[in-house]
């Protein structure tokens, strides 16, 4: 199986890139244009929201513990309206100028089921701003997919990170395995299913021809295959040979 094995130069190289285009898009649009992506939201909303996050990691970030931050991300206060992007770009321009300082290997905290250190939130932030820069796009009606090595870097962390960490959208408990194919990147993920539980698998560990359970195989562009995962677009826009249950069993609770 093969994964793209991100760095802090890398996520932070991608903040760069798609925070200014987060911006530009949030700019262009009427602070209560409707998101098409995230309903119920505006584009303020979506303002208030990434930059609620980003204060709420540099708040923890760098403390050098493990144990949770009190309270979470809150946009309580924050301005609205052609203000509140101002201010996004604040917290932006404050969260590059700590993450360019920080030591990956620094004890801290994290929600998922892996190492508490604060590469974790570099990799989380890039992320989160690709996706809501697609969202803030949708808005003024014009998309551009997320680079290739970057979503499927994407794809990864929603295996490794979203999914183990019990953050599944969909109240579904399919048994059986998943291939997902990112045509455009060259890499391919296996999942196997058993219920309320996933694995991210190896390529040598993948069930024998002994095993009856369902499979699937969905390929598709590296950003269609993140954006599926995070209920932005149908899995109708892949090649699919099976199941397609199983693929709805792996969208996120984002």
């Amino acid at each position: 199986m093969s994964r793209l094995h991100g760095t802090k130069d890398f996520w932070i190289g991608a903040l760069r890139a798609e925070g200014p285009a987060f911006l530009a898009a949030v700019r262009e649009a009427e602070p209560d244009t409707p998101v098409p992506s995230c309903p119920g939201w505006t584009v303020t909303d979506l303002v208030q929201h990434l930059g609620a996050l980003y204060a709420w990691v540099r708040g923890h970030v760098a403390r050098g513990v493990t144990e949770p931050p009190a309270g979470g991300p809150s946009a309580d206060g924050v301005p609205g309206g052609a203000a509140a992007v101002d201010w996004w770009q604040h917290e932006f321009d404050q969260l590059m100028l700590q993450f360019d300082a920080l030591d990956p290997e620094l004890p801290a905290y994290n929600w998922a089921p892996q190492a508490k250190r604060a590469g974790f939130w570099p990799r989380r932030m890039a992320h989160e701003t690709a996706v809501h820069r697609w969202d803030a796009q949708m808005s003024i009606g014009g998309t551009e997919p997320i680079e290739a090595k970057l979503a499927a870097d994407g794809v990864s962390e929603v295996l490794d990170t979203w999914l183990p960490a019990g953050r599944r959208r969909a109240d579904l408990a399919p048994y059986g395995v998943v291939q997902l194919i990112a045509v455009d990147a060259a890499q391919e993920w296996y999942l196997r299913l058993r219920g309320d539980g996933v694995a991210l698998l190896d390529t040598d560990t993948i069930l024998d021809s002994d095993d009856h359970n369902t499979r699937t195989t969905a390929s598709g562009t590296a950003s269609d295959l993140l954006l599926a995962l995070w209920g932005r677009v149908g899995f109708d826009v892949f090649a699919v040979a099976g199941d397609p249950m199983l693929l709805e069993a792996l969208r996120t609770d984002r």
